[in-house]
């Protein structure tokens, strides 16, 4: 038995040729959450993605996906530390691998950024 975890068509691509292809932020009607999709390219080694909302250069809202199985996906996220979510959003999102640790080493390596993407919101 085979499981495809991608479209018939696309082909997974190396680390380097993987970007995020689509950020998309939509309110919902409360205005306290946000619906999040991203896709990527789709990939042959798992990435990381990283998305954190701003409001005045402070982060309200942040999620952290490793290592995605899946090239398309949808998220909730919730708007925190703000007395009334209506207002200017930024949300940045950053496509990145880390290196396994070797024998000896101490700490990981560093993660090494491949894309990035960012968009403005306004709640209104």
């Amino acid at each position: 038995m085979t499981i495809n975890f991608f479209e018939s068509g696309d082909v997974p691509q190396p680390p380097d040729k993987v970007k995020i292809e689509l950020l998309e932020v939509e309110p919902y009607p409360d205005k306290w959450r946000v619906k999040l999709r991203v896709h990527v390219t789709p990939f042959l080694q798992r990435p990381n993605l990283e998305i954190v909302m701003w409001r005045e250069e402070r982060p309200v809202a942040t999620l952290s996906i490793i290592e995605t199985m899946h090239p398309r996906m949808e998220f909730t996220m919730h708007i925190r530390g703000v007395s009334d979510p209506t207002g200017d959003y930024r949300v940045s999102a950053s496509l990145y691998y880390r290196d396994e640790m070797k024998e000896g080493e101490d700490e990981p390596p560093p993660p090494v950024q491949k894309d990035a993407r960012e968009l403005k919101l306004t709640i209104s």
